[in-house]
């Protein structure tokens, strides 16, 4: 398996999307804005035809739209959870005009594909370097972050009396949160990005009392995930993301049943 660059390439970049989607999302879990998350990457969808349209990489159109949309949701602060509606129009309208400027691009529509159900196989070095330096960035900034964002998340009245803007912080976790689906989407693409984001996040918070434990074991679990999802889309040749997506599935089924077993 190990002897195609395109295998080489895939392991790559789901080794280093696994990680930033595992810590990234157990945060994203852990504050109730899944479906913001998922938003994100329609609006992300958009992004990306909208850049191939004016010649520019579909990558960068999605971070960049991303992370300016995420930013803008990070500003709704607390009222965000409380939005869903809002955010549900923003969602098909994002994913409508992504699908009008295809119109215009009937030639991408190979490529349209593979942004809505991502495609790892066909990620080069350039995409694996470029998602290494997206995933530093991201990880960092959660990292400098994620004391007074944990706070703020557990309890945002207190954070705020003791001096922490929940605010500011929900803007910089969106815009992380932003960061790391622009890279689920080159791995599940944007229909799919809750196999590594919220899946193995979802699951960790099952088993795992501590944030410390919880955090390592959604990274252990999205790179178990998409290592496994690769390896039999190879062997059995049916398509990576529908392997990850059933095995994060699968996962979090086994550990919402091992916590329900526990509590009788």
């Amino acid at each position: 398996m190990f002897d195609y660059d395109f295998m080489r390439n895939a392991f790559a970049a789901a080794t280093i999307v696994a990680v930033v989607a595992g810590l990234v999302g157990y945060f994203l879990v852990l504050r109730s804005q899944t479906f913001a998350g998922h938003a994100l990457a329609h609006v992300g969808f958009t992004g990306a035809t909208g850049a191939v349209l004016i010649g520019v990489s579909p990558l960068w159109g999605l971070v960049v739209l991303t992370v300016s949309c995420g930013i803008g949701m990070g500003a709704m602060g607390e009222r965000l959870a409380q939005r869903d509606v809002a955010i549900g129009i923003i969602l098909a309208l994002a994913l409508g005009l992504g699908l009008l400027f295809l119109h215009f691009f009937t030639a991408y529509a190979t490529q349209a594909t593979a942004l809505l159900f991502g495609n790892v196989l066909a990620v080069d070095d350039q995409t694996v370097w470029t998602l290494l330096g997206l995933g530093v960035v991201s990880i960092t900034l959660l990292a400098v972050i994620s004391r007074p964002l944990l706070f703020a998340s557990l309890q945002p009245e207190l954070a705020e009396a003791r001096g922490v803007s929940p605010r500011l912080y929900s803007m910089l976790f969106a815009a992380i949160v932003a960061l790391a689906t622009a890279e689920c989407m080159q791995i599940v693409g944007v229909l799919l990005v809750f196999a590594l984001m919220v899946g193995p996040a979802a699951a960790a918070q099952q088993i795992a009392t501590r944030v410390a434990t919880g955090l390592v074991l959604s990274a252990v679990l999205a790179l178990a995930e998409a290592w496994a999802g690769i390896t039999l889309a190879f062997y059995t040749d049916w398509p990576s993301s529908f392997w990850i997506t059933a095995l994060s599935a699968g996962v979090y089924f086994l550990a919402a049943a091992w916590r329900a077993a526990l509590a009788r």
